[in-house]
């Protein structure tokens, strides 16, 4: 779907709004739902608009100056989580599960890199996904293709597959107890470094795992020294953990907008971090748009068909100040072509004189279909990616910023490889992604040892 009709449920502004702000209505969009009721719709985007946010402005600005670190070399950025949430998904142990896996990952990057690492989950708002096609057609049967628990449910009938848009209100309220559940966890003491780096010694003891022992006994000596040297371990038991997803169902976003008493400008409250798709990313479009106007850090996927053009058009509409934290580029090019693909974009900000954060999404550019009908990755495409990405940024002399995976902290079989070994038959056993596949536990772990590796070398 190229474009959607918004006189008839358009979004009332918040008082005081910017001016510009719902320009974004005029312009078109694409990978928006066909909302049956046109009215029902704006009755939930209007009860949105009221609603408490799910972030705030201030802690938005300490990621922005969290991100320009990065952005300067100073940090590094993880960035995980699902592919796609779902509200059956939206449990204690999973949500615990997959901050657990990041934290794990965090020990382990923070001393590859020597540099503190700032935490993203794509938690808390993933609920919608873009599309190729706007149906799906089984057995003579077309219905719309599913669009994410947001808007519409994943089994195969006419009523479930129907947009809904009392979906979006779900959607809040199980972004807000996720969020709640996220803050408890990184700041109760489940995110202590000790108990953190006692789990990875785990991992690292497996016979499977036998190359990363040594590195796990540096960081358990460095973190006994600490312990040693008298370390302040109760500030070591907190951690900044950040809320991102992909700023896609465009009434959900545009409902949680708020405007910050202190400064009158605009903040999406439905996350700390928004980033626009490679199918939205058009420079004419409402999604760049209206991300051009509010105050959040924004990424941009950028995938091999993207040029030095790209870079600088995306950048003079949504970061016309070279404000370093406010623009992120995930690069998404693909095992094959990074290494040709990526140096040329890199060359190209550094011509233009700006300083975006520079993160490898290695999964998206890497899927394969089996003979049995599985979407799948081979972990070796996901880590030469990683390495392809490094490889460039070294070769243009360039910080490479971090890396956005999509994972989950549970024992999924999605990904073919990594250490267990898990082929095209393995995957059957626990394929659960609904959408596209996730590294599990164990394979995300197994990428952090690897980029480590890359990082203590940059």
């Amino acid at each position: 779907m190229d474009t959607v009709d918004y006189s008839e449920h358009v979004v009332t502004p918040n008082p005081g709004v910017v001016e510009g702000l719902d320009h974004w209505q005029s312009l078109p969009i694409k990978q928006q739902p066909h909302w049956p009721d046109a009215a029902a719709a704006a009755a939930v985007s209007a009860e949105l608009s009221t609603v408490p946010p799910l972030v705030f402005a201030g802690e938005v600005d300490m990621l922005r100056e969290r991100l320009a670190r990065v952005a300067r070399g100073e940090s590094f950025l993880l960035q995980g989580g699902d592919c796609a949430e779902t509200f059956v998904g939206a449990t204690a142990d999973q949500i615990r599960n997959r901050v657990k896996t990041i934290l794990q990952m965090a020990v382990v990057l923070t001393y590859g890199a020597s540099l503190p690492i700032v935490k993203m989950g794509r938690m808390a708002g993933q609920f919608a996904k873009p599309r190729s096609n706007d149906d799906e057609t089984r057995d003579g049967v077309t219905l719309p293709a599913y669009r994410g628990d947001i808007v519409n449910g994943f089994d195969f009938t006419e009523d479930s597959r129907t947009p809904d848009p009392a979906r979006m209100l779900r959607g809040y309220h199980t972004a807000a107890s996720t969020l709640n559940l996220i803050r408890a966890f990184t700041q109760g003491g489940f995110a202590d470094l000790r108990m953190v780096h006692s789990w990875n010694k785990g991992f690292a003891e497996n016979p499977a795992n036998a190359r990363y022992e040594g590195l796990a006994r540096e960081i358990d000596r460095a973190v006994k020294f600490m312990e040693a040297a008298g370390a302040d371990f109760d500030e070591l038991k907190r951690v900044e953990f950040y809320a991102s997803h992909e700023g896609l169902l465009m009434e959900y976003e545009r409902a949680l907008t708020r405007i910050d008493s202190r400064t009158g400008l605009p903040y999406v409250t439905s996350g700390h971090f928004l980033w626009i798709g490679e199918r939205t990313r058009d420079v004419d479009g409402a999604h760049v748009d209206f991300f051009s106007r509010v105050r959040n850090p924004i990424g941009v996927k950028l995938g091999p068909s993207s040029t030095a053009e790209t870079v600088k058009e995306l950048s003079d509409l949504l970061d016309p100040d070279r404000e370093p934290g406010r623009l992120t580029f995930i690069t998404r090019m693909g095992a094959g072509d990074v290494r040709d693909k990526l140096p040329p974009l890199l060359k190209a900000s550094q011509e233009l004189g700006i300083t975006p954060l520079w993160v490898t999404d290695p999964m998206h550019g890497n899927g394969i279909t089996t003979k049995t009908g599985y979407k799948t990755r081979r972990f070796d495409d996901v880590v030469d990616e990683v390495k392809g990405f490094f490889e460039a940024h070294r070769e243009v002399g360039t910080h490479p910023g971090g890396i956005h995976v999509e994972l989950t902290g549970d024992d999924v079989t999605e990904c073919l490889g990594g250490s267990q070994k898990i082929d095209e038959l393995g995957l059957e056993p626990r394929y659960e992604s609904l959408c596209d596949p996730r590294l599990n536990h164990q394979q995300s772990l197994e990428l952090a040892f690897l980029v480590a590796e890359e990082l203590s070398h940059s």
